[in-house]
């Protein structure tokens, strides 16, 4: 049974390894190369190992450097003795250097891991912040709704038209509650990596229809389908490429003109499921493209609502599948996101569409 070596032990062993294969090199060499060239080797060994290891196993193997030099390259070869005073002067300069530079390389390291540490931490701070500020927006605007409505409800002079509106007006801000709680629960589930995809054969067409079927009703602009009848079952975590289309579909319904038309399409090429999801709205700015995905990001002068966790989510669930999603800007106007994710086919499927 073999025995498993700590983290430490592993750095001994991998220095030490490091130092004797260059011994063994420069020795092979040493009619070639003068013992000079070879402490200046030690030197920027014994560097590179202090800027990967702990200060403590390359201290050691700063010291061993140091005798291996004495040792097999300085006269006389194969003894400790050293004959020469100058000999004796780079020994010890040698020495010094290498220890001397170990120490100062962990000092920067350390001061790297704390200024590193530092930007994180105001990072996470700015993150809650602005994690904060968004919820006090998103879920005091339904929460207010709602208990403004359950209260004039309490009047019993109302008609029945005014209590269905105030009921509907319930409703609504029930769901963007609902909305925004699994947004966070989602966000928390890919941050945590917890995330465990279910996968099962799955009909693309049918999860698209589901999607318009939920927005169709909400919004006036057109959605076209082009739906591809060939398309076969794929294997997925339906649900959660369920939530992606919706995020997709439902971006482009909020941030178009009400003239705008919403396209989405589905292929299988080379073995992988694509949706194309497009519009010919207003677009976006080309140095906003490497941002849309980021958490908590909404576009400069973007209308009220939302949190900025939509595209963020709906990447880590296609990350989570192995595939990846594109934002590209055309050049007749509009936005148009891909969505790639490799796929198993159903080869029945498959026969009977054939």
């Amino acid at each position: 049974m073999l025995l498993k070596l700590s983290n430490r032990t592993k750095q001994y062993i991998y220095s030490a390894t490091v130092i004797l294969l260059l011994t063994l090199l420069c020795f092979l060499f040493r009619e070639y190369i003068h013992y000079y060239v070879v402490a200046l080797i030690f030197l920027v060994a014994v560097s590179i190992l202090a800027i990967v290891y702990d200060i403590i196993p390359v201290l050691i193997t700063a010291l061993l450097s140091g005798f291996i030099l004495n040792f097999f390259f300085i006269n006389p070869v194969l003894h400790y003795k050293i004959q020469a005073y100058e000999n004796i002067l780079l020994f010890f300069i040698y020495l010094f250097i290498a220890l001397v530079g170990v120490l100062i390389i962990n000092k920067i390291r350390k001061q790297e891991i704390q200024l590193r540490d530092e930007v994180e931490k105001e990072k996470t701070i700015n993150l809650y912040n602005t994690l904060l500020n968004s919820l006090s927006h998103e879920l005091r605007t339904p929460i207010a709704t709602i208990i403004g409505s359950v209260d004039t409800l309490k009047d019993t002079s109302l008609s029945t038209e005014y209590k269905n509106e105030l009921l509907n007006e319930i409703e609504i801000a029930a769901l963007r509650l609902n909305q925004q709680v699994g947004n966070l629960l989602n966000m928390s589930r890919l941050e945590t990596g917890n995330l465990v995809l279910k996968k099962d054969w799955c009909d693309v067409n049918e999860l698209i229809y589901l999607v318009i079927q939920k927005l169709i009703n909400k919004y006036a602009k057109k959605i076209v389908f082009s739906q591809n009848d060939q398309l076969p079952y794929v294997k997925l975590d339906g649900g959660l490429i369920e939530q992606v289309i919706y995020v997709l579909l439902h971006n482009a319904l909020i941030y178009t003109p009400d003239t705008a038309i919403v396209e989405i399409a589905t292929s299988i090429i080379d073995d992988k499921l694509q949706i194309i999801v497009k519009d010919n709205g207003l677009g976006i700015p080309k140095e906003e493209i490497n941002n849309v995905f980021d958490k908590f990001y909404r576009l400069p002068k973007s209308k009220a609502g939302g949190s900025g966790l939509g595209l963020s989510i709906a990447k880590g669930f296609v990350d989570a599948h192995g595939g990846n999603i594109l934002l590209n800007l055309p050049d007749n106007g509009g936005t148009e996101f891909i969505v790639t994710l490799p796929s198993e086919i159903s080869y029945i499927n498959s026969l009977k569409n054939e």
